[in-house]
């Protein structure tokens, strides 16, 4: 999410890997919403959802902590695969909270999804700013894009995103940048880089040691496009870097494909989408102990791009 700080508007926007008809169809139609809408954690059930001016969606949100937060949108303006513009934020006997504005346009196969949340003053936006980003709210668009992913491809991904206050060619350093690495990892967990050849083709090997003590990781590099993309398979090994299981996590997949995009939303402001995947042949335990583990790694990867947020300052 990204916002001016004395704006009443909050921006958020999203390339999104599927065709605007699918974008358009995950969104309005009941049955395919449900599967993504609201936070990692979060479920859906949904009493009614009328897509036309004046149409209404009636639903309730239960939280992972089996709270239920009663919802009803008020549509204003649809055009279909294009625009939809409704009321958020009321229990049905409350008043709304904000107008949403959703934009989607083609690009190709791709679908950028353009929203902005509209608030009666830059106060009430960033009390909303706030309650989103402790709810996790975020993670509603990265369930989307894996929905999405999901639907087109047939594959299971983790997807998480956020913008941060650096150029572009900061955050390439971040990722790339042996010293740089080892700034944001999470708390109490430390990265003794071995050998770093971090190119396409290349690898880099380290030792890292946390609270369950010391393991070893091998990054094999597949693609670096300076300064906007980097892809590589990472896995855990032992010293002399034979491939090992998870050591807290044995039926973790062995391999794992990290796509990191770097994208520049303004000139000073640098949005990181990370998708991660199983990579290679995967049994169905693995791939169902990748899927379940998603909330737990939202929250890791939250932790590590705050991190991330202090180390590009």
């Amino acid at each position: 999410m990204s916002a001016n700080a004395d704006s009443n508007i909050i921006y958020i926007n999203r390339l999104l890997n599927a065709s605007v008809a699918q974008v358009w169809a995950a969104w309005v139609d009941e049955a395919r919403v449900i599967q993504w809408w609201g936070p990692r954690g979060f479920s859906v059930t949904s009493r009614g959802k009328h897509v036309r001016p004046g149409g209404t969606w009636d639903y309730t949100m239960h939280g992972p902590d089996g709270t239920d937060y009663p919802n009803l949108a008020t549509y204003h303006d649809v055009i279909p695969q294009a625009l939809l513009v409704y009321d958020h934020g009321s229990d049905g006997t409350s008043p709304p909270l904000f107008r949403v504005r959703v934009e989607f346009t083609a690009l190709g196969t791709q679908t950028q999804m353009a929203m902005q949340m509209i608030l009666p003053t830059a106060e009430a936006a960033q009390q909303i700013r706030g309650f989103v980003k402790q709810a996790g709210g975020d993670t509603t668009w990265d369930r989307l894009s894996e929905y999405l992913d999901k639907a087109t491809t047939g594959k299971e991904y983790f997807v998480i995103n956020r913008v941060f206050d650096a150029s572009q060619e900061a955050m390439f350093a971040m990722w790339t940048e042996p010293h740089q690495l080892t700034r944001w990892l999470p708390a109490f967990t430390t990265q003794e880089f071995i050998e770093a050849d971090i190119r396409a083709g290349g690898r880099a090997f380290s030792k890292i040691t946390d609270l369950y003590g010391t393991k070893y990781g091998l990054e094999e590099y597949l693609e670096i496009t300076k300064p906007s993309r980097i892809v590589y398979v990472q896995q855990f090994t032992d010293k002399q870097r034979k491939p090992l299981r998870h050591p807290q996590a044995p039926t973790w997949p062995l391999r794992m494909l990290t796509v990191v995009e770097l994208t520049a939303e303004t000139a000073t402001k640098t949005r990181v989408t990370l998708t991660w995947e199983p990579y290679g042949d995967t049994t169905d335990e693995e791939m169902a102990a990748f899927v379940a583990a998603r909330g737990r790694l939202s929250q890791t990867w939250t932790m590590v791009f705050d991190k991330h947020e202090t180390a590009a300052s």
